[in-house]
């Protein structure tokens, strides 16, 4: 099972205090154990497609990332350019002031603009649940859809003190999502197998966590936020 769950996971390190060898390192782990993709800052993703690129693992990096306040050109631009360095994913976080201020339509109306840059790549939009409530996480699901994103995803894991990815949330994504084919990513928090596994029995198509190997390997890694 644990080759299995490797298959759904984002190897991911986003933490401000990464080097260019924690990245190598990160790099090295997806080969060897398959997962899906790695999962980086903007500045490491030429690394990242240089490393990878005799392998199967997909490189996704953060637009926006990890506060979603940027103005929609500045997205626009970060997304342009993570697409030149060779991003094949990109993990945009959502405004989430316009979101909680009502302008729907201006959170999918952004992520249009970055679904329009990307073209064929996949964007995964991050909503951030633990600062939403149940109808919040629902609209933003629904910008997410009519967006024409290919993921919804739970958090950054930046925010303190957050749950980050709960099968509740989960739920409720994929009840939002009904019949379109949107996958759903949950991130942030995720220590162990079990977990992963309740997570994917829930309805998640994808996985971000820095604790990737501990999961596979059947062992608790305490300290996996990002």
């Amino acid at each position: 099972m644990s080759i299995e769950v490797a298959k759904y996971i984002d190897h991911t390190n986003l933490n401000p205090a990464a080097t260019s060898k924690n990245i190598e390192r990160l790099c090295d782990e997806a080969k060897e154990f398959g997962f899906f993709a790695v999962c980086v800052n903007p500045y490491f993703v030429k690394q990242a497609v240089k490393a990878l690129s005799s392998s199967n693992v997909a490189v996704a990096t953060v637009i926006g990332f990890p506060l979603g306040q940027n103005l929609t050109d500045i997205k626009i631009a970060e997304a342009q350019r993570a697409i030149s360095e060779g991003a094949e994913e990109l993990d945009l976080v959502i405004n989430i002031a316009a979101l909680k201020d009502g302008q729907i339509d201006y959170v999918r109306d952004e992520i249009k603009a970055i679904v329009k840059v990307a073209k064929d790549r996949l964007v995964k939009v991050i909503i951030e649940c633990d600062l939403l409530t149940n109808d919040e996480k629902v609209a933003a699901t629904k910008a997410t859809v009519e967006g024409g994103a290919g993921m919804v995803k739970t958090s950054t894991g930046f925010v303190k003190d957050g749950k980050g990815a709960t099968v509740e949330d989960i739920r409720l994504m994929k009840e939002t999502i009904g019949s379109a084919k949107v996958g759903i990513k949950a991130s942030a928090g995720i220590r162990d197998f079990n977990q992963a596994k309740a997570l994917i029995d829930a309805g998640a198509t994808r996985l971000g966590t820095s604790a990737s190997v501990g999961i596979v390997q059947g062992s608790k890694v305490v300290n996996a936020a990002y």
